[in-house]
């Protein structure tokens, strides 16, 4: 799975020159967190709404409505954006761009094909996959157990289910307790709860949980 598969597209980008408050009604209306600038075709930042709270006078100054509205149209993005833009090739695969934005703190990233911006890519992109990934949404077993970590025990564990009839509906694996097993998490169904355990067991180290969700 690529970037290019789950980025937000076309994307809603914001000029340099805009009123921080005209920004801040796009990124409400278009139910956005952050945004590309663009000028003449080209990425010069890119604004979030921290930016742009950030940019806000205090719920306590003591200027009037009339000022603060003053004040607030002579802000633009180009004030208050981030200017050092990190991006992304729509090539690239989506677990770059997770550990990307986990390494850096950050919430999206806009994404480039032959140096053009042609969307963005955010957390939110990213819980949609993992959702997909996990099989989230559809209602089946659910195993964790706790495997060792050599060649072999994965494939040992999909034919024992394969060949008793289950059908995989996801399967993760994840860093165990310790460096020499790993965590599996699978979604199963054509199984009974039972049935998964018993032929599950012969193969792991430890079954944490099994349930239907």
């Amino acid at each position: 799975m690529f970037v290019g598969e789950r980025m937000s597209h076309p994307v809603i980008s914001i000029t340099p020159d805009t009123p921080i408050h005209d920004a801040a009604v796009l990124l409400k209306k278009e139910h956005i967190r952050r945004a590309p600038v663009m000028q003449n075709g080209k990425l010069v930042g890119i604004i979030s709404e921290r930016d742009l709270l950030n940019a806000s006078p205090s719920s306590v100054t003591s200027l009037s409505v009339w000022e603060l509205n003053y004040l607030l149209s002579k802000v633009t993005v180009k004030q208050v954006m981030s200017k050092k833009v990190k991006t992304i090739d729509v090539n690239t695969p989506i677990e770059e761009a997770a550990r990307i934005m986990a390494d850096t703190k950050i919430g999206g990233l806009p994404v480039t094909r032959d140096g053009e911006v042609v969307g963005i890519i955010t957390e939110t992109d990213l819980f949609k996959a993992f959702l997909e990934f996990m099989g989230a949404r559809q209602k089946a077993l659910r195993v964790t157990a706790v495997i060792e970590d050599k060649p072999g025990q994965l494939a040992k564990i999909t034919k024992a289910i394969s060949e008793a009839g289950g059908n995989f509906i996801s399967l993760g694996l994840f860093s165990g307790p310790d460096i020499t097993t790993n965590i599996l998490t699978f979604k199963v169904s054509g199984m009974k709860k039972e049935a998964v355990k018993d032929v599950v067991i012969k193969s792991v180290k430890k079954i944490w949980d099994i349930r239907l969700c």
